[in-house]
Parts: C-alpha cells; structure tokens; sequence
C-alpha cells in the first residue's frame, strides 16, 4: 500500500491556530502544556499522578459497558492493564449512524497506534475511545454517505421530535431496517458478508444510536483491544460529581480566565472556537430528557425555566450527579479526569478547542495531556488512480475545485497526436511571433506593448482551441463529465475532505481484513501532522 504523505497545511479548510499548533508551537504554545510530539507524550504519562481508588472505580464501569457491548478478549485483557497501571491514549467521537465518517476510525486507530508506540517503549498505555452519547445534536449523528459503485448514497434516519434529548438515548426504530438491509447488502456486493454481518448485528429497531455504534465499534476493533466508553452512564457522572462541584464553585473566577482567553485568542489572529459570554457556565442540565445549558446572572442559576442559588446547584450534583453533562469545553477536562490520559487524539477543531479549555485544566485539574492530531486519510482506488494518471492530476487538483479541474481534464483530452500536433506548433507560433516582436521593436519601441498583448490574445485562443478541440472529442461518449463526477465523488465529496463526509466500512469491504491493520501502520506517531493519500490496489 503506497502512502503519499501531505502536511494538513497542503489540506483545504485547516484552521488557523491548528496549522500553527503543528508547523510553529513556539507561536501558540500559552495555549497548551505540551507540544504535539511523542517525546511530550512519554513526559506527560510519567508525570501523571491519578488516584488509584478512582482507577478502580473507573475500570469497574469500563468493563461492564464494554462486555455489554461484545467486547472482546483484547480489549478485557486492556482493561485488566489500565486496572494495574496502564496510562490512556484517549479519542473520541459523536455516535453517528453506520460509525459515522471515516475520521470517528481515523481517530480509534491512531488511539491504537499510539498507544502501542508508548507500550514498547516502556510505558503501558491503552487506547480509549470516549463515545459523545450526550452530544444532542440528533441532526448531525442520523445520517451517513456512502461511496458506491462511482456514486454517493445518502442513508438517512427521520429527525423525530427529540430536541435537546441526548443522542445516545435515541432509539434507532423500525426505520433502520431497511437501511440496514442495503446496506448490508453493499457491502456483501464489495465481497465482505463479515461487515454485512457486523451491522446487521449491531443496527437493529430497539437499539439506541449510543448502542449500535459501540457494537459496531466493539466488532471492528476486536484484535486492537479498543476500550468503549459511554459517558452517559450514570456511575462514572457518580465518579465525575466532584469536578463537576468544583467547576461551579469556581465558575466566576473561571469564566472569567475564558474571557480573557478569548481576547487573548483575537490579539493574536485565532477564532475561539466556542464563544463564552458573562453568563456562561461549563454545565448542562438534563430534566425530562432534554438537555439544557446551565446560565449565570445576579448570583443565580437558570437552565430552562428552572432557577437555582448556587448551593442548591451544588447539593444537586452530589445527589443527581447523572443529571449534569459538560460543555464543549468542559468535556475534555471531565474525560481526563476520569481517565489517566497522557494524550488526547483529535482533529483540527477539537484541538482548536483545546486552547480555551486549557484554562480550564490549568484551574480545575492542574495538568493537561498532550494533545495530537489524528492520522488522517484520502483513499484512491484503482479507477480513480487510472484517472488521475491518465489526466495528469494530482488529488490536489481535485480538492481545488471543478472549474479548474475541468480545465485540466479538457486540456488533456485532446487525442495524442492531435496533442502533440499543438504542442509542436504552439512552440512555433511562440517562436515567430518573439521573432516578429523583435523586429518591430526595433521599428519602432514604443509598439512593444502592442505586440506583447498580442501575442497574449494568440496564445489565448490556441489553448482555448484546444480546449474546445478536447471537449468536443469526448463530448461525444460523455467520458470527461462521468470520470470528473467520479473523482469529485471520491475525493471531494460534497466539496469536503474525504474522511470527513464518506464512511469507512465500504471502503473496508472492498480493501478486506487487512484493511484496518494497514491503516494502523500509518498512524504513527512518526508520521504526526500528515495526511496520507493512500492507493488501493
């Protein structure tokens, strides 16, 4: 499997204080304790200091939710080595149908991957994988495209009247046979009856989306020894009550480091990924099944229509601990405090993300993993190799639009010897006409402007001849429209980055189950703050 390595700076749509988090630390590094490195990582796991009665407490939900969930003899076997001593290489992901984009995978493997890594060197560390169920967002976790057979398909589960309930409680319901049925029967078509097999078994009408996607996951990642992690389970909001406590002791004082966070972030040319106003605090409240975010104002707290002093808000989490979740920047810290983290895995907003939550660390937990950007992939099967090959594109040239592309499609597609014919004779032209510019120059100077401009208005309308010449050739089968709509199908997907919009299992299917292995192997920790463009074969 061949790998062309590209930095997420050479990648459409990076943010701004990602791409200087991985190309010039120095410049953002009051934003974070650690550099995005594997030294940092083996720093940061030897420093961690985390309580061993709460390793124990931890471990005893993990277990149960992962054998709830099938996991399997690697991941049990993880588990009874994060009960010992095992720091965690953490990601995380929301719960979206059919495992969602191909990124939530990127994000597990390099867990994986890094915590091997981190293993043979003398630290025991395992991947955990920290399942956004309490996200309620229903809209963005209901749907998946897949890529098939040259064409998008769109699965899609209704978006039912469920606002603010988090998504994780959500039945799938009877809707999702059918899905399930086509699904599965594609990727028996690509040659994999065991993925087919493996949503079948984890997508069923009672199940929760929190419950299919750890199934799903359980399956998939049975020889990493992955360990799932549902954080709406009400023992580990038990574990995290007293941060939770803390954070509303000291919201004032903490809101007001996240102001001064964000101004901090504007002075120096960064957008805050969350905006924090005077009346914000670091909690939801969940009352009837709907999640509500949690407000100051005048020494009160207000979710909803319900109003809370302090202290009444306080005595609340210890005894409804199960009814408060964190914000988005809150979360993180929750997680690490929960888990012995010695670095999170993450994207390019998560890690945006990370440097107004590190106030927030800094205050509550005193400590801060490393954080590092997840492995990222664009897939190229062997059509589409063909095609760029035979085009002379790059991926590149995909990501940078169909107008472009177009052109370059066009400008190839003119048949080769008729091409060459161009060539030969563009080079001619090129030459009489600088022939013919120096001789009326010397008749006269003050004509050079003239005859530069028209040998621009020459070379125009050559090339556009031979554009037309292309178009009209291939208009005739249509070839040029079908292989541009496969190639931006592929890798340019809705206009955006492959992993981010198309799911990982077809690609599975069709690559077998060395698929995932290989992937692993390029999620390095050597290979931090790349993008592989990967050829199948």
């Amino acid at each position: 499997m061949d790998c062309h390595a590209l930095t997420f700076r050479q990648l459409p749509h990076q943010p701004k204080l990602f791409v200087e988090y991985l190309d010039h630390f120095e410049k953002v590094k009051s934003f974070y304790f650690y550099p995005p490195t594997m030294p940092a990582v083996t720093r940061s796991a030897r420093k961690l200091d985390y309580p061993g009665e709460r390793r124990r407490e931890l471990t005893s939900i993990l277990r149960k939710q992962n054998i709830t969930l099938g996991a399997g003899a690697e991941t049990l076997g993880n588990l009874e080595r994060l009960e010992k001593s095992a720091v965690a290489i953490v990601s995380g992901q929301q719960v979206a149908l059919f495992s969602g984009p191909a990124y939530s995978v990127y994000k597990a493997l390099t867990a994986v991957e890094i915590a091997e890594e981190l293993t043979r060197g003398g630290i025991p560390a395992v991947p955990v994988f920290w399942m956004a169920t309490e996200d309620h967002d229903l809209d963005e976790v209901r749907r998946a495209t897949w890529f098939d057979q040259g064409k998008l398909v769109r699965f899609e589960l209704p978006l039912i009247a469920e606002s603010g309930r988090p998504v994780g409680r959500i039945p799938l319901g009877a809707q999702i046979e059918s899905l399930v049925e086509e699904a599965a029967e594609m990727l028996a078509n690509q040659g994999s009856d065991l993925l087919a097999q493996y949503l079948v078994e984890s997508y069923r009408p009672e199940e929760t989306y929190g419950g299919a996607f750890g199934k799903l996951f359980a399956r998939l990642f049975a020889q990493h020894g992955l360990i799932l992690m549902d954080p709406l389970d009400a023992d580990l909001h038990k574990v995290a009550a007293p941060l939770y406590q803390h954070a509303l002791a000291e919201r004032d004082a903490l809101n007001e480091k996240l102001l001064q966070r964000g101004e901090h972030l504007d002075r120096a040319g960064f957008d805050a990924q969350v905006k924090v106003t005077s009346r914000s605090t670091l909690l939801f409240h969940l009352a009837d099944g709907v999640r509500q975010v949690v407000t100051a104002s005048a020494g009160k707290f207000q979710a909803g229509e319900k109003t809370w002093t302090r202290d009444e808000l306080v005595h609340m989490t210890h005894t409804e601990p199960q009814n408060f979740s964190p914000n988005a920047l809150f979360r993180p810290v929750v997680q690490d405090y929960l888990l012995p983290t010695a670095a999170y895995i993450g994207g390019p907003a998560e890690i945006s993300y990370f440097a107004q939550s590190e106030v927030v660390y800094r205050q509550l937990l005193g400590r801060m993993p490393v954080v590092l950007p997840r492995a990222g992939f664009t897939l190229v099967d062997a059509k589409a190799n063909k095609l760029l090959r035979r085009y002379g594109l790059t991926v590149e040239d995909v990501w940078a639009g169909s107008q472009g592309l177009r052109h370059k499609m066009e400008r190839q597609s003119v048949a080769s010897t008729l091409g060459k014919n161009f060539d030969r004779n563009q080079k001619q032209i090129a030459k009489m006409l600088a022939q013919l510019g120096r001789q009326i120059e010397k008749l006269d100077p003050t004509l050079k402007g003239t005859v530069e401009r028209a040998r621009k208005r020459i070379e125009f309308h050559i090339d556009k001849l031979r554009r037309r010449v292309g178009r009209a050739q291939d208009q005739k089968v249509g070839l040029i429209l079908a292989h541009e709509q496969y190639l931006q199908s592929l890798l340019d997907p809705h206009k955006g980055l492959q992993e981010r919009e198309l799911c990982l299992l077809p690609f599975l299917a069709r690559w077998g189950a060395s698929g995932l292995s290989e992937l692993q192997k390029h999620s390095t920790g050597k290979k931090i703050g790349h993008h592989c463009v990967i050829q199948l074969h």
